[in-house]
């Protein structure tokens, strides 16, 4: 395939959300060819924590008249003919392509990609990245876009909660202790994650669902530290909603036993 930008080929992962382009959308192309839609990971946004690897499905939708030959996809934060970040197959490795069932025209091409601690990211790309991709028909149209979309790449983070004392007298005060932490990609630790509002939650025993009793900020090395009325028999935990640069995460539930007063 004639590579029609600067770019090289790559390993890595991501994840994009659900989106539909256009010709008009397009950086260069001949013919009749375009892209469908574009879904990394089912639309959800990639969250990598600070060791380990992690693989997510890219999946391109293109048609042309003649059918689609092949596809090429990968994933990038910057600009795309010098980015800070970047993980995928890339221009040279094409993707599987199957006929879609309801088109005869149209391809869906996926390919795997990882993004693990030997992918090109740190934590000043944790945010917002693109997707390239170049198609091919089978009558040599294509089309090339530079950015078929954005996606967010997130930080992993970690939360704890404890709940005391145990057991409590119905009327008494709870104190809620945890810590909000989050993946450092520069060093493959996680560090505390300060100035975050994190909700205070509780369940009744017996019942399925968390209400929000009230909302604290994390303090230095991501502390959290409230009290609460104890009442009845349950479950406290803290939940954090995320940012655009990190994953939300809810701490497992510390169960509070409550006696007579």
């Amino acid at each position: 395939m004639l590579i029609r930008s600067a770019v090289t080929a790559l390993s890595g992962a991501l994840v994009l959300s659900a989106l539909a382009v256009t010709t008009a959308d397009a950086d260069g192309g001949q013919g009749d060819t375009h892209v469908v839609q574009v879904v990394v990971n089912g639309g959800k946004p990639v969250v990598v924590g600070a060791t380990g690897s992690k693989t997510f499905t890219l999946s391109i939708t293109a048609a042309d008249n003649s059918g689609i030959k092949d596809a090429f996809g990968w994933v990038y934060h910057g600009p795309v003919d010098n980015p800070d970040g970047h993980a995928g197959p890339g221009s040279e490795t094409p993707m599987d392509c199957s006929p879609d069932p309801v088109s005869e025209t149209t391809s869906i091409c996926t390919t795997d990609i990882t993004i693990g601690p030997r992918t090109a990211h740190t934590n000043s790309t944790a945010g917002t990245w693109h997707v390239w991709t170049s198609v091919d028909a089978n009558d040599f149209d294509w089309i090339q876009l530079d950015s078929a979309g954005t996606f967010l790449m997130k930080r992993a983070a970690r939360l704890t909660a404890d709940a005391s004392p145990e057991p409590v007298a119905a009327g008494k005060t709870l104190t809620v202790t945890g810590k909000l932490t989050r993946a450092n990609w520069d060093n493959g630790t996680y560090g505390g994650y300060a100035g975050q509002a994190v909700k205070l939650q509780f369940r009744k025993a017996g019942t399925t669902t968390y209400s929000t009793v009230k909302t604290v900020t994390s303090g230095t090395g991501g502390a959290l530290k409230t009290t609460a009325k104890a009442t009845v028999d349950g479950y406290w935990r803290w939940s954090f909603a995320g940012t655009g640069t990190t994953g939300s995460v809810n701490a497992p539930g510390d169960y509070v036993h409550v006696t007579a007063s």
